[in-house]
């Protein structure tokens, strides 16, 4: 597929290379600081407190909102520019899987990725970027010039409602991943976010709850993975959480916005508050958040009439003022929203292009948790098939909140779940059973919804194989109850499964769910939320057309008393009042806290089965420069095609770290049936240290460590070597100083 077309801009080059005597900031030759400067000295102070007030882009009647009449209909987000200087409005749109449209009639239907899950479970780099590369063309063809994207919150909480949007348990691999997201929206000169800074890892209690967590835990978990997808993708804005953290809300927590991320990271753009997580105007603007987001979802216009009064009474420095602007000018000219203003022409859309683009996210995230005895791929041979359940008849499940986008279509199920926002529970209709049944025209494929369990019983026993599909929607702004499948589709698997010993189970959840049926079924898939093309993407990896490839970017608990909360705090007595969360286990997340305790996972990260068959060999790790380099081979033993993620992990041997082995690099190679590919990783030196807070600095220990090549982080395959490394400290972002 040619991405030049998707990568294209819409819009002229209106204000290229222009450089007027009396607006020197349009000289796009100029750098972006020199030219935010020149702008910020040009500006009123009117001007410039239009700059850091943002509108909400939808009307909302229960707080008598109106938007601006310049903004888009249903849209997340508005901003005026400053047009008499060339400086254009900024337009915002939700979210990290595509285009989404606010409550309302006028829905733009738009191309949905798969979950951020799934996309993680990819490994693939170049998938991630693509796809960003594709919501942000479709971003820019709506008029959109701000996504509101890069969720990179680390799966701390496996029941937190928002997991599916984000990039998994491991700093490492979520960073990369978001980071190459970030990295393909903005080359459509679209500023994409980075969000949410920081440690907002649940939704139950959101705005109230204070995390407990200790800085050097923090940057060795949540802050690495936002720091590692801050470097990798280079957003232009960051948006601040609604969580307390060590008692100071995120949007007003200086420690968070100047001193770690502006300080300490060097970042250069904005920090835009989330809608409602702004509490204060002289406390957040001193402390470094640089635009307020979204009225009327805040109590109060905080950065409007106040932080004028503010300014004029110096309570809050007219060069903080000046700062807060500088920065939303710096990221726009740096990522072209000035000189390639957006114009909506959504007709420009190549909505085949883009729908290849979400199925092969999808094909590739895919996990194939169990296939005993090889029943998948299925065979076309196969005369009665059984599709049952997870209204596998109508399309396939989406997540609910302001990520969701709206399909073209509609809902496919409507009626379900909560009326109002995060509501209603959404399918895209592209429906599993019409996929399956045009891959297997003589076979009869009968479908039950699986709500009479002993009906869906006598049909499992009348047919050669039987697909259950199996829901769990979870949601923005709210927490699963458990990891416990909903509506009883426990019993309704066990009740299959033994009436035929040929079940497949297939999955459609936000993240890991407990399978007490495990042990009575064969094959299981893990199918995330899939995207707009979902229902052809899970058929297309049923009967082995594509070779599923996906690994696990989080632990499948066996059961919640394996937690470091057992009981997710704050659900839901508390959701009104302030309460603690102690992330006592601190930077040892998912499968670290399963290595620390000694406690066996129902499925480790980065678990993944294929149809054919891979070994690991010829581990050669070698230090140079005071840098890990891993090479290996990865060898296909199958008959077919495929591609295996191989996993770097490193165990310091006299060293304690938070946890026994921390995952250090990974590749996922492409091997034809017979053949082999040479693989090779070179590991961040931050990920061999120990943070020292007191010099701000990465220190790595003289001694052994164990370098391990493995295909998942319970071992598979594991083969390792000792290396020595030689004491080394680092500054913040990972430059040797000694």
């Amino acid at each position: 597929m040619c991405y030049g077309t998707i990568l294209a801009p819409q819009g002229g080059l209106a204000f290229a290379n222009a450089a007027p005597g009396d607006q020197p900031w349009m000289n796009s030759r100029l750098a972006p600081g020199e030219r935010a400067e020149l702008a910020v000295r040009a500006m009123t102070l009117d001007e410039k407190l239009k700059l850091v007030y943002g509108y909400l882009g939808a009307d909302m009647d229960y707080k008598k909102s109106t938007r601006p009449a310049e903004s888009r209909l249903q849209s997340a987000g508005f901003i005026y520019g400053v047009p008499r200087l060339g400086i254009p409005h900024l337009w915002e749109t939700d979210a990290g899987l595509g285009v989404a449209s606010q409550a309302g009639p006028d829905t733009r239907p738009g191309t949905a990725l798969p979950s951020g899950m799934n996309t993680a479970a990819t490994w693939d780099l170049k998938l991630a970027q693509d796809g960003g590369a594709m919501i942000g063309a479709e971003a820019r063809a709506f008029g959109f010039n701000v996504m509101l994207a890069g969720g990179v919150n680390l799966v701390r909480e496996p029941r937190n409602g928002r997991n599916f949007e984000y990039g998994g348990e491991d700093p490492l691999l979520a960073g990369k991943i978001v980071g190459a997201q970030i990295r393909g929206i903005q080359s459509n000169r679209v500023i994409s976010t980075l969000k949410h800074f920081a440690l907002n890892d649940q939704e139950s209690g959101r705005t109230t709850l204070d995390v407990k967590i200790g800085d050097q835990a923090a940057r060795t978990s949540d802050l690495l993975a936002l720091q590692i997808a801050a470097e990798e993708g280079n957003p232009g804005a960051v948006m601040c959480s609604y969580n307390r953290l060590n008692g100071v809300y995120a949007c007003e927590n200086s420690y968070l916005l100047t001193e770690v991320l502006k300080q300490d990271w060097g970042f250069k753009g904005w920090v835009m508050s989330d809608w409602g997580a702004l509490h204060s105007t002289i406390p957040a603007a001193n402390a470094g958040l640089d635009q307020q987001s979204g009225m009327p979802f805040d109590l109060a216009d905080y950065f409007g009439p106040p932080l004028k009064e503010a300014v004029l009474n110096g309570w809050v420095p007219q060069a903080r003022l000046d700062d807060m602007a500088r920065r939303v000018l710096h990221a726009m000219f740096e990522h072209g929203v000035v000189d390639h203003p957006v114009k909506p022409a959504p007709e420009t859309i190549d909505r085949k292009a883009h729908a290849a683009v979400s199925l092969k996210d999808a094909q590739e995230g895919m996990v194939l948790l169990k296939n005993a005895a090889g029943l998948l791929p299925l065979v076309k041979s196969a005369r009665r098939i059984a599709v049952i359940g997870g209204y596998a008849d109508k399309g396939v499940l989406a997540g609910g909140g302001s990520s969701l986008v709206s399909a073209d279509g509609g809902n496919a199920v409507p009626g379900l779940g909560p009326k109002a926002w995060p509501g209603p529970i959404t399918y895209y209709p592209s429906a599993p059973l019409k996929a399956i049944q045009r891959r297997v025209p003589s076979a009869t494929v009968a479908f039950h919804d699986g709500g009479d369990v002993a009906a869906a019983a006598r049909l499992a026993r009348e047919s050669d194989v039987v697909l259950v599909f199996a829901n769990q929607w979870t949601a923005e702004a709210y927490d699963a109850p458990s990891l416990t499948l909903p509506d009883k589709q426990d019993e309704l698997i066990a009740a299959v499964a033994a009436a035929n010993p040929k079940t497949v189970v297939v999955l459609q959840t936000g993240g890991a769910v407990t399978m007490p049926w495990l042990s009575q079924v064969p094959a299981v898939l893990e199918a995330w939320y899939p995207g707009t093309s979902g229902g052809e993407a899970i058929a297309s990896v049923l009967f082995g057309e594509i070779n599923p490839s996906g690994h696990l970017p989080v632990t499948f608990p066996a059961s919640e008393s394996q937690l470091p909360r057992p009981v997710l705090d704050g659900y839901p007595e508390v959701q009104d009042r302030r309460f603690d969360v102690d992330y006592h286990e601190g930077a040892a997340v998912g499968y670290k806290w399963f290595d620390l305790k000694g406690q066996q996972a129902l499925f480790p990260f980065g678990h993944g089965l294929s149809y054919s068959e891979f070994t690991l060999s010829g581990l050669a790790a070698t230090v140079r420069d005071g840098i890990l380099h891993a090479s290996f081979t990865v060898k296909n033993v199958g008959k077919l095609a495929g591609k295996e993620v191989a996993q770097v992990y490193v165990a310091p041997l006299g060293v304690r770290w938070e946890a026994p082995k921390r995952l250090a690099g990974f590749q996922k190679v492409d091997v034809k049936p017979g053949a082999s590919a040479r693989g090779e990783v070179t590991v961040d030196p931050r990920l061999l240290a120990t943070y020292d807070s007191a010099s701000k600095t990465w220190q790595v220990a003289a001694g052994d460590y164990k370098v391990i090549l493995a295909a998942d982080a319970a071992g598979s395959q594991a083969v390792s070597q000792v290396v020595h490394l030689e004491s080394a400290i680092y500054d913040v972002k990972g430059k040797r100083l000694r």
